[in-house]
């Protein structure tokens, strides 16, 4: 979406329409904030690839969530804390909260022990779950371009996978099981388009911070003394994951999601720079197969989509 702007009067046809060159501005800066708020995520999933080789992962959850929560903090209250409390289907927001938090936990689990490319392939596909599962959870129909685009994304998953007994892992079950989460997340999410962005977010961190809190209860070893070389780099995360959704969260308002969509898929590239650079991972060659047949896949989905959306707007 873009910010609406005035009609502007007439211009010759050689100086270009001052709303034109408006939007042309907001759509190169939402085309920035989207690549910034990608490169933020990556940097936030390559210090969790770190940091969880130092803390438990619950514990590194709930520091990152009361630090981002801090950072949301003057933002809820300028707005009104009721706005944040009173909420429409809290039912469903409770119950999307909590999937964002077993994704996010799952996803830490799943790069302490896989490099991060291949975690982030299981990631990437959650839009094809989503177009896989719409038509039976939210009554959207799918037609055979769609569906056979479905099915070339799963074998990509497949493909990546490598399933053997060597790489069908623990870690790389729980990585698919944090990505069908987050697939499902995103479904509620759409059923929740209503709701400010700030005001999913907050459940969202809130979420998740109860979910590490009754974790670090239960599970035995789940919080270690913090370190003091590193105490504020677990909290660093969660400031890095704010300011990647915030960065999104704008980008989305200043260009066309045809637009910025997807340039998500830059996480891909970002994965395995980091990846290498950090941690001396290649990825190996059943993994460049699979990403590039999820890739095009959700991009033939997406836009899809848009097209499809355009056709009945057009009919309206």
């Amino acid at each position: 979406m873009r910010p609406d702007h005035a009609e502007q009067p007439t211009m010759p046809s050689t100086v270009p329409p001052k709303s034109s060159a408006i939007q042309h501005g907001s759509a190169s800066l939402g085309i920035v904030f989207m690549l910034l708020g990608m490169l933020m995520f990556s940097l936030n999933d390559t210090m969790g690839k770190w940091l969880v080789e130092t803390y438990p992962v619950l514990q590194l959850m709930a520091i990152r969530s009361v630090a981002a929560l801090l950072v949301l903090l003057p933002l809820v209250l300028r707005r009104g804390i009721m706005t944040v409390v009173r909420v429409e289907r809290p039912g469903l927001q409770a119950l999307r909260a909590l999937l964002f938090a077993i994704d996010a936990t799952a996803f830490y689990f799943a790069v302490g022990y896989m490099p991060l490319a291949d975690a982030m392939i299981y990631w990437l596909a959650a839009p094809i779950y989503v177009a896989a599962l719409s038509p039976f959870l939210l009554g959207e129909k799918v037609g055979w371009r769609r569906w056979t685009a479905i099915l070339i994304g799963f074998a990509g998953v497949i493909i990546a996978l490598d399933p053997s007994r060597e790489s069908l892992s623990m870690p790389a079950l729980v990585a698919l099981f944090g990505s069908a989460c987050f697939a499902f997340a995103i479904m509620l999410g759409r059923t929740l388009r209503t709701t400010p962005d700030t005001t999913l977010v907050v459940w969202q961190f809130v979420g998740s911070l109860v979910f590490s809190l009754i974790g670090v209860a239960v599970v035995p070893g789940s919080w270690k003394p913090l370190d003091p070389a590193t105490i504020l780099l677990p909290a660093l995360l969660g400031v890095v994951a704010m300011l990647a959704h915030v960065l999104v969260s704008r980008s989305l308002k200043l260009a066309d999601a045809a637009t910025v969509v997807p340039l998500q898929y830059t996480l891909l590239f970002w994965a395995v720079v980091f990846g290498w650079i950090f941690f001396g991972d290649t990825p190996r060659p059943t993994v460049i197969i699979g990403a590039a047949l999820i890739v095009a896949s959700g991009l033939f989905i997406f836009f899809r989509e848009q097209t499809l959306k355009k056709f009945r707007q057009a009919d309206e």
